[in-house]
């Protein structure tokens, strides 16, 4: 083989061998950043990871919402209309986050099945609900009247 050939087959495979390592490092890097979204009948299922983190969707149940006294600890339950998830919180929630009213919480999931909150997402106004929310709560809708036939 003549040697200008040598050194550019050489060239071309280590800018392969180096470009392949560093996509792979990339793509193990964010695999830990991704955030799925799971409504509480998934969560119910043992479809969602535990420890790992998730963002669970539904309506806030009325009547659940209990504040700390001494803390900025918030808990309460999210439902699709067919399974709850226990949701705890801590810290300060958006002013729109309200009992009976769609909400996303995002944080890990414990062993126990009760979603420890890093982040609460109340809707922006009386029509909007997120995409997640509304999907999840459509197909839990479906799913009884497919039952009920």
């Amino acid at each position: 083989m003549h040697p200008v050939r040598k050194q550019r087959l050489i060239i071309v495979g280590s800018v392969v061998v180096f470009s392949s390592i560093a996509i792979g490092l990339a793509a193990y890097a964010l695999r830990g950043n991704i955030n799925l979204f799971y409504p509480p009948v998934d969560v119910m299922a043992g479809l969602a990871p535990v420890d790992r983190p998730i963002r669970v969707g539904g309506m806030v149940v009325d009547g659940s919402v209990e504040r700390s006294s001494e803390t900025l600890e918030v808990r309460f339950l999210v439902t699709d209309y067919e399974a709850v998830v226990p949701v705890v919180y801590v810290g300060i929630l958006p002013d729109l986050f309200a009992e009976g009213e769609g909400a996303v919480a995002a944080g890990t999931l414990n062993a126990d099945g009760v979603l420890q909150a890093t982040e609460v997402l109340a809707k922006h106004d009386e029509n909007y609900m997120p995409p997640e929310v509304a999907d999840a709560l459509e197909a839990s809708a479906r799913r009884k009247q497919e039952a009920s036939l």
